[in-house]
């Protein structure tokens, strides 16, 4: 992947960028000590993957982010903690890494970012990818090829960008769509959406700890306005 860093703190910098040599398949084209810089760059090059400071002279990193109409794959890279809830209502952002960063969690980064194009499989064709529910199924468009999904087995549907990420028992599919449009084939007994990047499966629920869900291994953001829905379908003692 074609990567660039943002950081205004020369070692900053640096460190990320041993971190970027030890996994190959990671390729440094520029690295930038402020924002403005990063910007003009972009508007003549494409990239695939920004490391990207959020605290920075005159522009953070969220105002950067804000400024690209179609914005890359983004780890944040920082030593607040305190803006991970905010990260996530960012679709391009994958990961928030905490300074100092060790390797096995900048590598788990990385594949996180890799798991759009790696870990599943995209359709080319947004017309069509999210096909009418019949009974318990529901068929998603993969290279013109209709995959029968049985609904209750999906526990999580994430937005990335253009594409929703459908997790389900078996394996994790990348379809061109929109939370939207697949919200609708899903019945409303299961399925919540509790963060407008993410639908649940109720049912699937292990924990639940303030503004967040556990299922599976993933922590899901409940925003605060569909809290309330999320509570009175629960059954509650």
């Amino acid at each position: 992947m074609n990567c660039i860093i943002i950081d205004d703190e020369a070692t900053a910098r640096a460190i990320i960028s041993q971190l970027c040599i030890s996994i190959p398949r990671l390729n440094i084209l520029e690295e930038f000590p402020n924002a403005i810089q990063a910007i003009k760059y972009l508007n003549q090059n494409d990239v695939d993957l920004i490391f990207l400071d959020i605290h920075m002279p005159d522009f953070t990193g969220f105002d950067f982010i804000q400024t690209l109409k179609n914005p890359p794959r983004i780890i944040l890279t920082t030593s607040d903690t305190n803006f991970a809830i905010e990260a996530f209502e960012y679709d391009c952002i994958v990961d928030y890494l905490v300074k100092p960063i060790a390797l096995p969690r900048f590598e788990k980064a990385i594949q996180k970012a890799e798991t759009i194009n790696s870990d599943t499989v995209k359709s080319k064709e947004p017309a069509d990818a999210v096909e009418t529910a019949s009974g318990n199924d529901l068929y998603i468009n993969i290279d013109r090829r209709l995959i029968k999904l049985d609904i209750p087995s999906i526990y999580l549907i994430e937005a990335k960008g253009d594409y929703i990420n459908v997790k389900t028992e078996d394996k994790n599919y990348t379809v061109h769509s929109t939370l939207k449009k697949i919200e609708e084939k899903l019945p409303d007994s299961l399925f919540l959406k509790v963060h407008r990047s993410y639908i649940i499966n109720i049912k699937k629920i292990i924990d639940i700890e303030d503004n967040s869900v556990l299922i599976k291994k993933d922590v899901i953001p409940v925003s605060r306005s569909n809290r309330p829905e999320l509570m009175k379908r629960l059954n509650l003692l």
